[in-house]
């Protein structure tokens, strides 16, 4: 069985740090990166941790962890709210998948309150900050060790 958990980011992702400090802080991507490899290291596991700012390439990475992952946390960003292709994509992953924002999307906008990926998910994490993202991995190696 793979050990690779994939976490995936969408669109303006890579501009944490710099992207409404007062939403989304002051961590940048590659912060959380290495606080991903290093808390699934802990765990014995592995991280294939990509950002992209295009639909496609999110889809192809859902793809791709059809065949190599053990289980994804995904951060759509935008698409979490207009992508039914990336909501597609994700019904044909059949292992654990935690949904993961930075911000607590329902105290913000009625905009940002309606995921089509919540319909997906097998568990989602809101509103903890970088920090949602080890506390994601240990999760999900939590559900891959109990099944």
């Amino acid at each position: 069985m793979s050990k690779t958990i994939f976490v995936l980011n969408g669109p303006n992702l890579n501009l944490l740090g710099q992207r409404e400090p007062q939403i989304y802080g002051t961590t940048t991507l590659a912060d959380i990166r290495d606080s991903c490899i290093a808390k699934a290291g802990e765990l014995g596991f592995e991280v294939d941790f990509r950002q992209t700012n295009f639909e496609g390439e999110l889809v192809e990475s859902v793809h791709q962890a059809r065949l190599d992952a053990c289980g994804i946390i995904i951060n759509p960003a935008g698409y979490t709210f207009t992508s039914i292709a990336l909501l597609d994509a994700l019904k044909t992953f059949d292992k654990p998948k935690i949904e993961l924002h930075i911000s607590n999307v329902h105290a913000r906008e009625s905009i940002y309150h309606n995921s089509l990926i919540s319909r997906t998910a097998t568990s989602i994490l809101i509103g903890f900050g970088a920090n949602g993202y080890p506390l994601a991995i240990q999760a999900m190696a939590d559900m891959v060790n109990a099944s």
